[in-house]
C-alpha cells in the first residue's frame, strides 16, 4: 500500500496520472523544468518541485533529482508515464534500492524488453516470429552495423533499443547514406532517453502496425485487451490510433492476443505493456517490439473495453491482482485517437511554437480530450509537440468517424498552428474511410491537397469579403449629408405650430 505517488513525467500524461490517483485518494507530487513552470500538471498535484532547466537531459532525466524530490515530499511510489524513464532498467532497478515502489515492471523484465535488441533475442527464444534484422545484444558499433546492412537488405530502419515514439528512428535506402543517419538516429535516442544503442531491422512494406495491450499482475495472472490500429504514421510517428483494427478478424486476433500474453509470460512481466507486430497483406505477423510501459494512445483501448488501465497499474502495483481475467475482457464499439501537434500541416508539418491564446475544447456524447495546455500557456521547442489526445467512441466505425469530424471541427486553438486540418482531411479519405491502408499510407497514397485548395478558397473568399467591406466604408465616408435648414424635425415643427395657434 503506498499514500503518495510522484510523476516523473509532464504535459497530458502526468494530469491523466493525478487524475487517476485523486480518484483513488492518493495524493500525488509533480515535478517540472522551468518551461514547465506554470503547466497543468503543476497546477493539479498536492506538490510541485523544480528540477531543472528546460532541456529534458538537465531536468526530467536526470534521476538523481528524482530520487532528492521523492524523498523531500515523502513519495513511497513513482509512476513514470511514457518517455523520459519509462524503460530505463536502472531507474526500475533504484526505485527497489530506495525502497520506493516503480509503478511498472520489474527491473529484469525491462532489461529483456525494454531494450528493443535484448526483447528480439527474448522472443527468437521462445519461438516467436521475428522481422529479420541485427540479432546480435549490446550496444554495436557502427562499423558493425554497417558491415551487417547488406545481409538484411535495404530498405532498413535504424532504430534506438530504448524508448520509441519513432525518436531515434530513421529509414535507410542505399548503404552510402547510412553512415549520416546512424549518427542522427544515435544522437535523437540519446536525447531523447538517455541512450544512444541502435538496431537494425528490415523494412516489411505494405504492412499493418497492430499493437496488443496486456495486463499482467504479480500472481501469474496475464491478460490482453484486444488490438489497437497504429499503421496511420508519418516518419514512424503515430498519427491516430484506432481500435478495434477492421484488418483483424477473430481468428487472427485469437493467435496475435495469445502470443502477446507469451511474450509477457516469456519475461515473468508485471504490470502494463505492450507487445507490437507487424501485419503483411497476407494477415502474417511478426513480433515488432514490447513497450514496457503504459502508451500514448492507451485511451482508446480504455473507451471499447472499459478498463482504467492507469488505475489498473496502480492496482496492481500496490500488489493486488487483476480486477479482469481474459473472459471477461469484451470489446464494445468503435474508438478513434487523434494526437493533436503543434505543428504545421500546410508547411511539411513544420513545429509552431508560442503561447495559445484561445482553447475550445469539443464536448458531446462519446468524446474525451487528454491535456495538458490551456490558454496562456506557451508551446516551448523543448519536448514533443503533442498538444492533446482527441478521442472518440461509437457503435461502430462509422459512426466514430462521423463523430470524430464533428468533434475536430468544434476544436478550436489559438496561438499555435496545429494538424487539426490534417486530422480534418483523412475523415475525409476515402482509403481511410475504407480501411485500406498500412503503415506508409500517409506519406505516399495521401496529399494535403484538398484541404490546401479548400483552405485557398477561402483565403480568396475572405480577401473578397474585406475588398467589398472596405470599399463600402469608403464609401460611406465619402458622403457628405447636408445639415437640415431647421434645427428639429417636421414633427416637432407642427407641435410648435399647434401649439402656438391654440
Amino acid at each position: 500500500m503506498f499514500s503518495k505517488v510522484l510523476v516523473a513525467n509532464r504535459g497530458e500524461i502526468a494530469v491523466r496520472i493525478i487524475r487517476a490517483c485523486r480518484e483513488l485518494g492518493i495524493e500525488t507530487v509533480a515535478v517540472f523544468s522551468e518551461a514547465d513552470r506554470n503547466a497543468l500538471h503543476v497546477r493539479y498535484a498536492d506538490e510541485a518541485y523544480l528540477i531543472g532547466p528546460a532541456p529534458s537531459r538537465d531536468s526530467y532525466l536526470r534521476a538523481d533529482k528524482i530520487f532528492e524530490v521523492a524523498k523531500k515530499s515523502g513519495a513511497d511510489a513513482i509512476h513514470p508515464g511514457y518517455g523520459f524513464l519509462a524503460e530505463r532498467e536502472d531507474f526500475a532497478a533504484r526505485c527497489a534500492d530506495e525502497d520506493i515502489t516503480f509503478i511498472g515492471p520489474k527491473p529484469s523484465s525491462i532489461a529483456a524488453m525494454g531494450d528493443k535488441g535484448k526483447a528480439r533475442a527474448t522472443v527468437i527464444k521462445a519461438g516467436l516470429p521475428v522481422v529479420p534484422g541485427t540479432e546480435a545484444v549490446g550496444n554495436m558499433t557502427n562499423e558493425e552495423l554497417l558491415a551487417t546492412a547488406p545481409s538484411i537488405g535495404f530498405p532498413l530502419l535504424i532504430k534506438a533499443t530504448a524508448g520509441g515514439g519513432g525518436k531515434g528512428m530513421r529509414e535507410v535506402k542505399t548503404l552510402e547514406e547510412m553512415p549520416a543517419l546512424l549518427s542522427s538516429a544515435r544522437r535523437e535516442a540519446e536525447s531523447s532517453f538517455g541512450n544512444g544503442n541502435v538496431y537494425l531491422e528490415k523494412l516489411v512494406e505494405g504492412a499493418r502496425h497492430i499493437e496488443f495491450q496486456i495486463m499482467a499482475d504479480s500472481f501469474g495472472n496475464v491478460i490482453h485487451l484486444g488490438e489497437r490500429e497504429c499503421s496511420i504514421q508519418r516518419r514512424h510517428q503515430k498519427l491516430l490510433e484506432e481500435s478495434p483494427s477492421s484488418f483483424v478478424d477473430d481468428e487472427l486476433r485469437t493467435k496475435m492476443g495469445d502470443v502477446a500474453v507469451k511474450s509477457a509470460q516469456a519475461v515473468n512481466y508485471v504490470n502494463a505493456g505492450t507487445i507490437e507486430f507487424l501485419v503483411d497483406k497476407d494477415k502474417n505477423f511478426y513480433f515488432l517490439e514490447m513497450n514496457t510501459r503504459l502508451q500514448v494512445e492507451h485511451p482508446v483501448t480504455e473507451m471499447v473495453t472499459g478498463v482504467d488501465i492507469v488505475a489498473e497499474q496502480l492496482r496492481v502495483a500496490r500488489g493486488r491482482q487483476l480486477s479482469y481475467t481474459q473472459e471477461q475482457i469484451k470489446q464494445n464499439g468503435h474508438a478513434i485517437e487523434c494526437r493533436i501537434n503543434a505543428e504545421d500541416p500546410f508547411n511539411n508539418f513544420m513545429p509552431s511554437t508560442g503561447r495559445i491564446t484561445h482553447s475550445l475544447l469539443p464536448t458531446g456524447p462519446g468524446v474525451r480530450v487528454d491535456t495538458g495546455v490551456y490558454p496562456g500557456f506557451e508551446i516551448t521547442p523543448y519536448y514533443d509537440p503533442m498538444i492533446a489526445k482527441l478521442i472518440v467512441w461509437g457503435e461502430t466505425r462509422g459512426q466514430a468517424i462521423l463523430r470524430m469530424r464533428r468533434a475536430l471541427e468544434e476544436y478550436r486553438i489559438v496561438g499555435v498552428r496545429t494538424n487539426i486540418p490534417f486530422h480534418q482531411t483523412l475523415m475525409d479519405s476515402h482509403r481511410f474511410m475504407g480501411g485500406q491502408f498500412d503503415t506508409r499510407f500517409v506519406e505516399e497514397k495521401f496529399s494535403m491537397d484538398d484541404a490546401i485548395e479548400s483552405r485557398a478558397s477561402n483565403s480568396e473568399i475572405a480577401a473578397i469579403l474585406a475588398t467589398l467591406v472596405a470599399h463600402q466604408q469608403s464609401e460611406l465616408s465619402a458622403q457628405r449629408v447636408k445639415r437640415n435648414e431647421r434645427d428639429a424635425s417636421n414633427w416637432k415643427w407642427v407641435g410648435r405650430w399647434e401649439r402656438m395657434h391654440r
